[in-house]
């Protein structure tokens, strides 16, 4: 496969723009919602390589349809783009609320045993998904453990993908001559996307990591990303709707 220099340095910009892309607002406003259900700040690394591949495999797809179409359907994507962008600010400000629900429940629940055939109920402080106090000494904080695919982190990254944000990445590819070169380009962008996003999903855990043995004060950490995740929300469709500037960027 011989690229020229030109093409050379479209792919190198399409990784690039995917180390830039995961670190948007919205992006890290979303995973800061989901991060705080582990207590290792390095399991949460998978959270964001699942995020990054559900936000890879849309752009993709319309990626690969504009190497073949080229503005066509550029200009019918950047036409609809706005609708994806406003489902965005709807997942936000859901994915907020939903903090505030599991705070609201709590973490305590009940569960029944059977032992030597006497049936009761034992009351546990934990959720299936979450690692026990034990598990996290044995493995550490700072662990990865074994690779795992979260399909809500999948589904964050493919409602993100869908929107607008990533355009400037997309209108790059209509100049771009050679196919290979365009897909490469885009694998390659997808690749700087999951790698960018595993790290800013550590870097995000950690507070929730560092607060987990503090009730009190992992919940106020919660508390902020949920509200964060609510207004940015409320902001970006009110934005799209109603043509304000209360994102600034």
């Amino acid at each position: 496969m011989d690229f020229g220099s030109g093409a050379l340095a479209a792919i190198i910009l399409g990784f690039l723009l995917g180390l830039k892309h995961a670190t948007d607002a919205d992006h890290v406003v979303a995973v800061a919602t989901i991060v705080n259900e582990f207590k290792n700040a390095f399991r949460a690394i998978w959270i964001g390589a699942s995020w990054g591949l559900g936000h890879t495999v849309p752009l993709l797809i319309l990626g690969i349809v504009i190497l073949t179409f080229k503005e066509v359907v550029l200009d019918s994507y950047e036409g609809i783009a706005h609708y994806f962008e406003f489902c965005v600010g709807v997942m936000l400000v859901f994915l907020g609320l939903q903090v505030y629900r599991n705070l609201k429940r709590g973490r305590l629940h009940v569960h029944q045993h059977d032992h030597d055939g006497d049936d009761h109920l034992h009351i546990h402080g934990t959720h299936p998904k979450e690692e026990t106090p034990a598990v996290q000494e044995k493995h550490g904080m700072f662990n990865p453990g074994k690779p795992f695919f979260r399909m809500k982190s999948f589904i964050i990254g493919l409602i993100h993908g869908l929107a607008g944000s990533a355009a400037v990445m997309l209108a790059l590819l209509p100049t771009i001559d050679s196919f290979m070169a365009g897909l490469a380009y885009l694998l390659l962008f997808g690749v700087g996307t999951i790698l960018s996003m595993a790290l800013v999903t550590i870097a995000l855990s950690v507070p929730f990591a560092m607060s987990g043995s503090h009730d009190r004060l992992n919940k106020i950490v919660s508390g902020l990303a949920g509200t964060a995740s609510i207004l940015f929300g409320v902001a970006l469709m009110s934005d799209i709707t109603l043509g304000t500037s209360l994102i600034p960027f």
